[in-house]
């Protein structure tokens, strides 16, 4: 009987041996799996972050769009230059227009097409965004935009907050003028409230063609998309394209 059960406890010994092995891949995939979740949640809480931005936004309650950023946060818009604070950047919406929507002003922004990425130590991230625009105001014809938000966000206290908003006007047009004849021009930088810094970059929109750098790279080739040049383009001081084309009532 003793003879039985120690070729018994032999058998067994592989498997006793092999245990805490397998127990530690195990704990490794948990930990893999909790930090895939992780970056899950993060990723979840920077959209609602940028699409409650758009609804403040939207219905200019500067004061609330401005508490969602870091408290050295920036905000960069068309080429008005770079406001850093809270407090500056709530004065420089401001200038968009009235707190709250006044009758007669409309100024919807949509956060569309959105591509996040999170840093693997989920403190720091990158979001590209579309963003369609209506807007309207008291005795003036209705306009059309779209442009790029290229975004970077910031864990503090474990709350994501805007670290950097750059909004990249691609087109802004008169709602009742063919394009290109109605595009309208960006805004400059303020002479009544300047910013703290001039636009980082320099560039056309509509009739122009202007591609910001993408912040995250190729995601089969693994190339970045940071330096992509366009026709005709004699601004942003990048490699020209030869446009051979005509735009009508352009430049």
């Amino acid at each position: 009987m003793r003879k039985h059960a120690l070729v018994f406890v032999a058998a067994l010994s592989p498997l006793m041996i092999a245990l805490p092995a397998s127990a530690q891949s195990l704990e490794d995939r948990v930990a893999q799996y909790r930090e895939r979740v992780e970056r899950l949640e993060d990723q979840a809480e920077i959209e609602n972050l940028t699409a409650t931005f758009g609804y403040y936004f939207d219905k200019g309650l500067w004061d609330e769009a401005a508490s969602l950023f870091a408290d050295e946060g920036a905000f960069e818009y068309e080429q008005s230059g770079v406001y850093i604070g809270q407090d500056r950047i709530e004065r420089a919406m401001h200038m968009l227009g009235p707190q709250g929507l006044a009758p007669g002003y409309l100024n919807n922004h949509m956060m569309l097409q959105n591509v996040i990425y999170v840093a693997e130590d989920g403190r720091t991230a990158t979001g590209r965004w579309q963003g369609p625009i209506m807007l309207a105001e008291p005795n003036a014809n209705g306009q059309w935009a779209v442009g790029i938000y290229e975004n970077d966000y910031v864990k503090e206290d474990g709350v994501w907050k805007f670290d950097k908003l750059h909004f990249y006007l691609t087109a802004k047009t008169d709602y009742d003028r063919p394009w290109p004849q109605g595009s309208i021009p960006m805004r400059g930088m303020s002479a009544v409230f300047p910013p703290d810094e001039p636009p980082t970059e320099v560039y056309r929109s509509f009739p122009g063609a202007y591609i910001p750098p993408f912040s995250f790279d190729h995601p089969v080739t693994g190339e970045p998309l940071t330096d992509l040049p366009m026709a005709g383009d004699d601004v942003t001081g990048r490699e020209e394209i030869p446009f051979t084309g005509h735009i009508e009532g352009g430049e």
